[in-house]
């Protein structure tokens, strides 16, 4: 990034530490995951492999600011949040087949509470993959030249800045 850019626009500094919160939010992840060894199963590295796969994303946004850097990060981010839905979901059936085991007679009701209070696995944890993936594609679509080849490819005039 061009430190006198981001000097000069409060939007760019905004911007940077939205940047900063979700790098900050990649390595509290992937740290919470490896520690809990949160890839048993192939299924369960789709979050390690994604944060792996954004934080390298953010290193060439940061490096070099293209567009095919910012295409890159919004296409992780947006992975991110189907990671998210999907991770819930997940955890969900993962969830329910475990108190089945322990009492198949159980209603749905009692199923659906026993699931909600359960803390393996945590059924809303996957949420934090949705809430990453909404903060980077933030910074994704507060991006100036983004925002003008958006613009461009709907024939409108970007804004003089």
């Amino acid at each position: 990034m061009d430190a006198r850019r981001v000097g000069a626009d409060p939007v760019e500094l905004l911007r940077l530490w939205v940047l900063g919160v979700l790098v900050l939010g990649l390595a509290g992840t992937v740290t919470e995951l490896v520690l809990l060894e949160h890839y048993e199963q192939p299924l369960q590295l789709v979050p390690v492999i994604l944060i792996v796969a954004a934080i390298a994303a953010i290193v060439w946004q940061v490096m070099r600011h293209t567009a095919a850097s910012l295409r890159a990060l919004e296409i992780v981010m947006a992975l991110f949040v189907l990671a998210g839905f999907a991770g819930v979901v997940a955890h969900f059936f993962g969830s329910a087949e475990f108190q089945l085991e322990l009492n198949p007679s159980m209603s749905n009701w009692e199923l659906v509470e026993k699931i909600l209070r359960a803390k393996a696995p945590p059924l809303l944890a996957p949420g934090m993959m949705l809430q990453m993936g909404l903060l980077g594609l933030g910074y994704v679509y507060s991006d100036v030249s983004y925002r003008a080849r958006i613009l461009r490819v709907f024939g409108m005039k970007p804004e003089k800045e």
